[in-house]
């Protein structure tokens, strides 16, 4: 029987393909949509009270707006537990601005929720603010986090990988990573998840497992150089040793995926939203990561060795 074999440098432009699709998608939904920046990096305040009983936000934004002169976004968390105790309901009420709101104010708030429910039992749980150049500064300092990681990771990779054109394999791979920093951002506006320190740890956590898959092939491309001799292709080379991991890459991938699912289903289950909004977005990384080290990184160093080869071999012609 024929071993199955997988022509990936072949199928290049259907790969390529999709992950211009999903990011022309993505891009759509970020000029329709737009991000949902957290406080963390827009800056502003964040009041939470917890309730009992129904409650709109459309009101609860009104009222939020008339006193404190500022516009809202509201948003409420159902069953939420509380340190072991029965489950509560938690609203929300985020403001955006330089001033935090205050004690008064939060006050305020919550005795004219508490008059508009009577029911509603309103509690204060916590309050929080973020200046708005502080919010910046973080921003910066995680995009410059983002952009040490990348050079780290070229010189990393150039250094380990010298005998098959380390440098050029490195950089392949960062462009396969911006395509999963790209994707995971896109998966954050699609689904409106607040972008905060929990979008920088997905990211870095993404970026580790895709650089190990990529560095797996890579691995195996050094290896099979020297069993397969010089004179093979490089497309050859590198479908072979694809082929070899790809089901190393995929059991890795699926375990730590099913991992992540059961931590968000406990997420959902017991209302930990920052356990949630974590895993959710962990998920699709997971799976976009294992998808870029395969069917991108290993075809797009073909086609820089290739086009290598076709540059020297024309200087050798004149």
């Amino acid at each position: 029987m024929k071993k199955f074999h997988i022509h990936f440098f072949k199928n290049r432009k259907i790969y390529f393909s999709i992950s211009l699709a999903l990011i022309a998608i993505g891009l759509i939904c970020n000029i329709f949509m737009g991000a949902n920046l957290d406080i963390q990096f827009r800056g502003g305040a964040i009041v939470k009270y917890s309730y009992s009983g129904q409650i709109d936000t459309n009101e609860v934004a009104s009222v939020a707006e008339e006193i404190s002169g500022d516009s809202v976004d509201v948003r409420i968390y159902e069953n939420v537990q509380n340190g072991g105790e029965a489950s509560v309901n938690h609203v929300s009420i985020s403001f955006v601005g330089n001033q935090a709101i205050s004690l008064e104010n939060q006050k305020e708030i919550q005795t004219a929720l508490s008059e508009k429910y009577p029911n509603g039992n309103f509690q204060l749980v916590e309050s929080s603010s973020v200046n708005p150049t502080m919010g910046q500064q973080f921003f910066t300092k995680c995009l410059i986090a983002v952009a040490v990681t990348f050079l780290l990771l070229v010189f990393y990779v150039a250094l380990r990988f010298k005998k098959i054109g380390g440098a050029s394999a490195g950089v392949m791979a960062i462009i396969a990573l911006l395509h999963d920093v790209s994707i995971m951002y896109f998966v954050f506006v699609v689904f409106q998840l607040p972008i905060n320190d929990t979008f920088i740890a997905v990211v870095l956590t993404i970026l580790g497992y895709s650089l190990n898959n990529t560095i797996v092939v890579y691995d195996r491309v050094r290896e099979n150089r020297k069993l397969m001799g010089p004179k093979t292709p490089v497309a050859d080379l590198v479908d072979a040793s694809i082929n070899q991991t790809l089901t190393r890459s995929i059991n890795t991938s699926l375990c730590t995926f099913v991992a992540i699912a059961a931590v968000y289903v406990v997420g959902i289950v017991y209302g930990l939203d920052s356990v949630s909004l974590f895993a959710l977005p962990m998920m699709i990384g997971v799976a976009v990561g294992c998808y870029s080290s395969v069917c991108l990184a290993g075809p797009l160093y073909v086609m820089w060795q290739n086009h290598k080869e076709k540059k020297r071999r024309m200087a050798a012609e004149k």
